[in-house]
């Protein structure tokens, strides 16, 4: 039976290299534009992670996978937490230190709720709580990338939104198998079906794509591909949970991939 009541700790080196990142970026402009395109990278990961941990809060619930849900979620927890700090201390204005901010006090309910033995009765609540915390992370990442001034933080941003949809995918799907009484489901799962595709498109259109660039957007494509095969399965209401836990792990990998690569464009 996992364990969801351990505690996280803050790591002391996540502190001890964000203050480091600060003080040399204000000697270093080159410093400054990779702390930029990093806080850029975070702040997005956030998103991800408010819709990855209640995708394994819900596959818990169902027993799908259980040592890697508990695994995921032991990490995405730790995650959120270290990105929060980092950020934190990156923050260079109030409006980013207001929207951080709000983003923790609902990650405090979240993470409580989430910590919790799953129950189908509670995961429409920790759905809904997830969304607000998703809502409140994407307003820091606009935030941020807003603060940077980054020619290319618009595609760092948008790479790492289709790690968030990666698993918001999953999320929905696993809410739709588990058969919970929301009506809108469905709906929201198709539209971030829609919303990944139409911006995997885009990503592929960018003109400062590069080689490597390129090559990671054809890989993405076709996992991408074969994922929705196994999405359209759910039409005929023959659900695969399994299988879609795995193919929104290599699209979530696939994504990441990317959002390094933009990453490191940027602060080349």
């Amino acid at each position: 039976m996992p364990r969801f009541a351990k505690s996280i700790t803050l790591p002391f080196l996540a502190l001890l290299t964000a203050l480091l990142f600060s003080l040399s970026s204000q000697a270093n402009p080159a410093a400054a534009t990779n702390a930029d395109a990093e806080a850029v990278n975070r702040a997005g990961q956030q998103r991800m992670l408010s819709q990855r941990i209640s995708k394994n809060y819900l596959m818990l619930g169902q027993d799908i996978r259980p040592d890697v849900a508990n695994r995921q979620l032991d990490d995405s927890l730790a995650r959120f937490e270290e990105n929060h700090s980092w950020l934190s201390q990156y923050a260079k204005t109030d409006a980013s230190r207001a929207a951080l901010k709000r983003s923790d006090e609902l990650w405090q309910q979240f993470r409580s709720a989430a910590l919790q033995a799953p129950s189908k009765a509670q995961a429409p609540a920790l759905i809904e709580l997830s969304e607000a915390l998703l809502a409140a992370s994407e307003n820091t990442v606009k935030q941020i990338e807003q603060d940077t001034g980054l020619a290319s933080a618009a595609l760092i941003n948008q790479s790492g939104r289709q790690r968030m949809l990666s698993q918001r995918i999953a999320l929905f799907y696993m809410a739709l198998s588990w058969k919970l009484p929301d009506p809108s489901l469905a709906e929201r799962f198709n539209q971030a079906v829609s919303e990944f595709d139409q911006s995997l498109q885009q990503l592929q259109q960018a003109p400062q794509n590069n080689p490597e660039i390129s090559q990671l957007l054809h890989k993405a494509d076709a996992q991408w591909q074969f994922s929705r095969k196994g999405f359209a399965l759910s039409n005929d209401a023959r659900f695969v949970p399994t299988l879609i836990s795995t193919t929104s792990e290599s699209l979530l990998g696939n994504m990441e991939q990317l959002t390094q690569a933009y990453t490191r464009l940027q602060q080349s």
